[in-house]
């Protein structure tokens, strides 16, 4: 396709909708059923509005489909079109557009129950939606979620965050190794076995040991439970934050403190173009529930 290039025919409300259900879906097939059509009809549906904006929004070059960038950046103003049509027709449907805010892992600490409970009290009508994604930006760069609760510098084109505090570092050892009695460790004491890193939506790297006390051996993983796991069946120790405890306690786990590794910002993140009405007020929140203390 040639960007820029049009059919001449204009895009319909249906067309943002088969968009929107897919980019929701990631399938064809469940769009076509949540939309109450055939897989054809939704499929031309889609090749029409990408005909007419001159480029590919959905990547189909793949066994699971995903948006493009453009699809991505093209899901907030498709959204907000909807929104504001549907909110002309029924001011009332606009408010129960859920607010989806994604995380890898821990999601808001010990602040994540106050956040929900007050969300619900203040904004019934707009529903709040956790969604734990195994990815580094928690699905937010893919167009999965409309905000995100990261954690460290996210090096990412596009998104915009805001550091709503900082965590300190904790040890995660096996529950029966020589470190579980510990009253504190240093990054030290961790670099004589393996260190176990989640390189996919983890924030700890080789890189933070000085270059000369890196550990001997590191064993990757791919999310937080084979994190968990490999930590409790005594392949290695690892290194995560305060929340991590909070939010993850395991039997054959034991969190000690860390007493020279460097704190973790924790980040509220949004794509840097319009997206959901109500994602002011969830910074607000949140900026409130940490005051309050957790």
């Amino acid at each position: 396709m040639n960007p820029g290039r049009s059919t001449g025919r204009p895009v319909e409300l249906r067309h943002l909708r088969a968009f929107l259900a897919i980019a929701d879906e990631l399938n064809v097939t469940r769009a076509a059923a949540r939309l109450r059509l055939t897989q054809p009809a939704v499929s031309r549906t889609l090749a029409a509005l990408e005909m007419h904006l001159g480029v590919r929004l959905v990547d189909r070059s793949t066994h699971h489909l995903a948006l493009t960038p453009e699809g991505v950046a093209f899901r907030d103003k498709a959204a907000a079109a909807v929104a504001a049509f549907d909110e002309a027709l029924d001011s009332g449907r606009l408010r129960q557009w859920p607010l989806r805010l994604g995380h890898a892992w821990s999601a808001f600490g010990p602040y994540t129950t106050p956040l929900l409970r007050a969300w619900h009290e203040r904004h019934p009508r707009t529903p709040l939606e956790l969604l734990r994604i195994d990815d580094r930006t928690a699905g937010l760069t893919r167009g999965e979620v409309d905000a995100a609760l990261l954690r460290g510098p996210v090096d990412a084109p596009g998104l915009v965050a805001e550091v709503l505090f900082t965590e300190v570092r904790v040890a995660a050892v096996t529950a029966d190794g020589p470190l579980a009695g510990r009253t504190s460790l240093a990054l030290a004491d961790l670099a004589d076995g393996p260190v176990v890193l989640n390189t996919v939506s983890g924030t700890t790297t080789i890189g933070l040991w000085p270059p000369h006390a890196r550990p001997a051996a590191t064993l990757t993983v791919g999310n937080t439970d084979d994190w968990l796991t490999a930590i409790a069946a005594g392949r290695g120790n690892g290194v995560s934050t305060a929340s991590t405890a909070d939010m993850h306690p395991h039997a054959g786990v034991v969190y000690v403190p860390l007493d020279d590794a460097p704190g973790v910002p924790v980040l509220l993140a949004r794509r840097d173009a319009p997206g959901h009405p109500a994602l002011p007020d969830l910074a607000a929140l949140a900026r409130e529930i940490i005051a309050r203390g957790p």
